[in-house]
Parts: C-alpha cells; structure tokens; sequence
C-alpha cells in the first residue's frame, strides 16, 4: 500500500523534471534562433551599408581576372613546374629545354656559408671574398661533387669568380627572364577557398625568396665587376618576378614582396656607392622604383586580407569544419577542428568582427592621398583593440587575435616605401653628381632636372632630411617610427642588428 504512492511521486518528478527539460530546451532553441536571426541581420545590414559606400566585400571583387595562358608569366614552362613541385628537368613541346626554378645557392654544412654581408642601413658594402672562399669549397670538382658549383682555377677576383660560380644557373635565369615579360601574371588557384588557397602559394614564395637571394649576389658581383648595365637589368627582373604576386589578395603575399623589393636595395645602394650606372640608366632606374607603390598595395593588400578572412569563415560556416594543410603540397587536407555544433551566429558575428576592424583600425591608419602614416594613430588603435579584448566576445576573438600581425605589416609598408622613396631620392642624387662633379647643398637642386618631384617624409609629411658632408657623401633621411629627429642617427641594438622603430630610416654614403 505504501509503494503505490512513492512510485507514483517518483514518476511525477521523472515526468516534471523532463517538461522542464524540454521547456529549457526550447527556450534555448528560441534564444539560439533568436541570436542567429540578431547577428545575420546586422551583418547583412553592414554589408548593405559597405555597398553603399563601395566596399564590396564578396570574394570575386578580389580574385584576378583570368588571362590567356601565352600571356601569363605563371603558365611559363619553369614557374608551372615551380608551382608543381616539380624538380626535374626535361623538354617543352618545341623541345626546348625547360629548367627547374631553383636558384638555391647554399651548399652543405650551414656553419659554411657566408654570413656577413653588406647594409645599406649601417652604409656597409658587400665583400664578396667569403662567398669567393665558399664557392670554391663546394666546386663542381672531378672528385665526385655533383651538386657544386663550376669554379676557376687559378681563382680570379671575388667578384669574376662569383659569377662563374652563379653561371651553373644561366639556362634556368634566362628562361625565368623570358617569362618576366609577359605582360600578365594570374596564379591558378581556387581563389574561392579563402585562406586555403594561399597554402598553395607557400612553394612558389619559398622559390621567389630564393631566386631573390641569388640575383642579389649574382647583381653585387655584376657591379663589383663593372657591369652596370647588366647589373641594372637584373635589378629590374628581380623586381618584375616579384610584382608577379602583387594582385594577390593575400597579406602574406605582400609580405614577401616587400622582403624581395628590401634585398633589392642593397645592389642598388651599392651601385650608386660604386658610381656603376649612366645618366639614363640612373633615369630608367628611378623610374623603375616609383612604379613600387606599396601605399596602393597597402590599400588593396589590406582589402583583400579582409575579404578572404570573410570567404574563410563563410566556407567554415557552410563545411561546419576547419581544415589544416599537414604536407609541403598544399593538397593533403586534414579537419582539425569541427563546427558542427557551433550556433550561425558566431560565423556571422567573426565575419562581421573582421569587416568593422578593417574599417574602424586598419584603413584610417594609412592616408594613400596625402601619403602620410602616424605610428600615434596605429599605438592609438592597439591601445583600443586591448580594451575591447578585456570584455569577451567569442564573435571577436579570431579578429583580436589576428590584429598584431596586421599591425606589424602595416609598419613594413611603411618602411619600404619610405625605403624606396630615399633609394628614388638617391638616383636623382647620383644623376646631380654626374652633371656637377658633386651632390648639391639642398634636395631643391633636384628638381625637376633630376627628379619630377621630391618625394617627403612618410611619418610627418615634410621634406626629407638631407646634408651634403665631407667629399663625395651624404647624409638622407626620414624621421622614421619614433616621430623624432634624430639627425640621422641609425640606432643599432647590442647585437649590431638596426633598430627600426629607432632612430632615423637613413641612407648615407659609405662608412667603408
């Protein structure tokens, strides 16, 4: 008689307990569906307004347009088979020979090869007797050594010796000239894919970061050889394969460009240091660097990197996954994270996070009209993401995290165009020098004889900073990432290496 009631308790509360399970169930189901409903509207309402102002933010308004194969430096025979992984030689339909695009010139034991080389920013030049002592330890002797390079004997000068040792790549250096001039350069890839695309591009930037670093040396000798205007050439095909990414909308790319254009400027230093090039090379040069205008690819650098974040998340949205690349090729795809039971909300939320990042930190940063960049705005704004990161937001956690490298990319901009402004500044300087027998008392002389028109300061939007010093020397500078005057001090750290948020960002003529 009394168990009849205890279990029927007990049921009764098994019975409420799961209404209120069901209850909480649904309100949840309601408060998801709600917030899902709450996000994607004011994503699609920021995306309206984006429109609005010209801000499209789909991935096709970034992807290159397609170009026919003959015209499209990345369809030469050498940059397919880079592209491909590929490290074989063999024949093109015509039965010209095609090379691997592999200007890998580091041998052997890495406690061998050269370390001290020339920089610009310390006005130091190049000695090229360590890579002569290197070349000749890795010669492509009778012994056996089959992976070395060709070398004379008796050994010449450092110079000559070097580039008899760089001759070995002369088949491979004239077939990546001949894809240079063709006039477009569109990657293949499934620009679709967001950010999964650009593992794709690993191969080949590892291959431009190579071939950066062997005409570099291969230009210092040409130079210290008296070859000024094949010196020059180089230097113009070095900044041709790397602009062949410049309509990439990935950061990384960009990246990789502005490293290519700083390992460019040692040759050119150099050879104005060594007075290697005429009035009208000086002239084609000059022109050669206005065309790097890293402030437009800031601009589109930036953009892109915004919108293919989008395409990612979006993908991550619909796939309910996020996949990693665990192989070199840029195929084998694992899933290392499932979505699957994340709410609509959050995608749409970190889409809507990374778009108002962009627009409320990242584009004020940099003025493309008047050509200016205030390290106190960017300080500003990293002050600003630091306290909105106090109050979390799983909608902006991708965004917050990936703001520090933003802003360290936003500084390389800066950098190398003021870099490339002061190398600019130093042609019409060289082209005084050649009509006057010595460099002018003020950068006024320049104009417009020399130059159409003096760039200025990059940080404060005055003129540069310029002095002529004792005989055929100057001083050139900007004020650099401190705001500060220094008087064109290069502040170095205990180590030797320049501190570049130090100091001035100066170019002056040589200290050795």
């Amino acid at each position: 008689m009394n168990e009849k009631p205890k279990r029927t308790l007990g049921w009764r509360l098994l019975r409420w307990g799961l209404i209120g399970l069901a209850v909480l169930t649904t309100l949840g189901a309601a408060l998801v569906t709600e917030e899902n409903w709450r996000i994607k509207r004011a994503w699609e309402n920021y995306k309206q307004a984006a429109a609005t102002r010209g801000d499209r933010l789909d991935i096709a308004s970034v992807i290159p347009p397609a170009v026919p194969d003959d015209q499209n430096f990345f369809c030469a025979p050498i940059v397919v088979k880079a592209l491909n992984h590929s490290d074989s030689e063999d024949s093109d339909p015509a039965g010209k020979p095609t090379y691997r695009m592999n200007f890998n010139i580091y041998r052997g034991d890495s406690e061998k090869w050269p370390k001290h080389g020339g920089n610009w920013q310390k006005g130091e030049l190049s000695n090229l007797k360590e890579w002569q002592e290197y070349f000749a330890i890795y010669n492509a002797s009778p012994e056996g050594q089959t992976n070395g390079f060709p070398f004379a004997s008796p050994p010449q000068t450092p110079a000559a010796d070097v580039l008899k040792a760089l001759s070995s790549f002369n088949p491979a250096l004239e077939e990546l000239r001949q894809a240079s001039r063709r006039p477009h350069a569109r990657i293949p890839l499934n620009y679709e894919n967001g950010f999964d695309s650009a593992s794709e591009l690993l191969p080949w930037l590892a291959n431009m970061k190579r071939s950066a670093q062997f005409l570099q040396l291969r230009i210092l000798a040409e130079e210290q050889n008296h070859e000024g205007s094949q010196a020059l050439e180089d230097i113009k095909l070095l900044l041709r394969v790397s602009d062949c990414i410049r309509e990439q909308p990935f950061l990384i790319s960009h990246l990789v460009r502005i490293a290519i254009t700083a390992i460019t400027l040692q040759p050119v230093y150099e050879g104005f240091a060594q007075h290697c090039w005429t009035d009208a090379q000086l002239a084609e040069l000059e022109q050669t660097l206005a065309n790097e205008d890293f402030f437009a690819d800031y601009e589109f650098a930036m953009r892109g990197e915004k919108v293919v974040a989008i395409a990612t998340i979006e993908k991550q949205r619909i796939t309910r996954k996020i996949e990693s690349v665990d192989d070199s090729s840029g195929t084998n795809k694992i899933v290392t994270l499932s979505l699957r039971w994340a709410p609509a909300a959050f995608f749409y939320g970190t889409e809507l996070a990374f778009a108002q990042m962009h627009q409320q930190f990242i584009v004020p940063l940099v003025n493309t009209t008047n050509r200016t960049v205030s390290p106190a705005a960017l300080r500003e704004a990293q002050a600003a993401m630091q306290a909105q990161a106090k109050y979390y937001s799983y909608y902006k956690v991708q965004a917050q995290a990936v703001f520090p490298a933003i802003a360290s990319g936003i500084k390389k901009f800066t950098m190398i165009q003021a870099q490339v402004d002061l190398a600019r500044v130093g042609c019409a300087l060289e082209r005084y020098r050649l009509a006057h027998n010595e460099y002018p008392e003020t950068l006024a002389a320049l104009t417009p004889q020399f130059i159409a028109q003096l760039p200025h300061d990059l940080i404060n939007g005055q003129p540069l900073h310029y002095r002529h010093t004792d005989g055929e020397k100057f001083v050139l500078y900007s004020v650099g990432w401190n705001e500060k005057d220094d008087g064109g001090t290069v502040v170095l750290s205990k180590k030797g290496v320049v501190e570049r948020e130090q100091g001035d960002w100066v170019w002056q003529y040589p200290q050795n």
